[in-house]
């Protein structure tokens, strides 16, 4: 009698914890517990693409440059440098990304200059800094 008092003791005890372990286990979200959505914005990185002429070319003074960017903010977000100098530039919208385009300073010459790029990523922290490098004759 009393080995059958301890087991029906065991399985209440066991199918009680069964059931609360059950229970709680698909409100891990509340109080803070782990497994619940993110509160933080996802990164969606801007992309710089499609130099033009493409890295390490070899062009005159005075040529024109381009390339593509996606997921940036837009045209007052996208800035272009040369040995850390503004260089002018216009933005076209083609509505899935902006065809920049430029031209390099007529004074340089037999130098390899980069052409530095920084654009402003449409969602979170996720700006993009992208370059190239050019060859110049003289």
């Amino acid at each position: 009698m009393r080995i059958s008092n301890v087991l029906a003791v065991l399985l209440t005890v066991g199918f009680c914890n069964s059931v609360w372990a059950q229970s709680t286990e698909g409100h891990s979200g509340h109080g803070g517990g782990s497994g619940g959505a993110s509160n933080e914005v996802s990164c969606i990185k801007a992309k710089i693409s499609r130099h033009n002429p493409e890295h390490l070319a070899t062009v005159a003074p005075g040529s024109e440059f381009s390339f593509a960017v996606s997921g940036s903010n837009g045209p007052g977000h996208i800035h272009v440098n040369i040995r850390d100098q503004p260089v002018d530039v216009s933005v076209e919208d083609k509505e899935t990304f902006y065809l920049v385009k430029g031209k390099l300073p007529a004074d340089l010459k037999n130098q390899t200059v980069r052409i530095s790029i920084k654009a402003k990523a449409k969602v979170g922290k996720c700006d993009a800094n992208d370059g190239f490098l050019l060859k110049i004759t003289e």
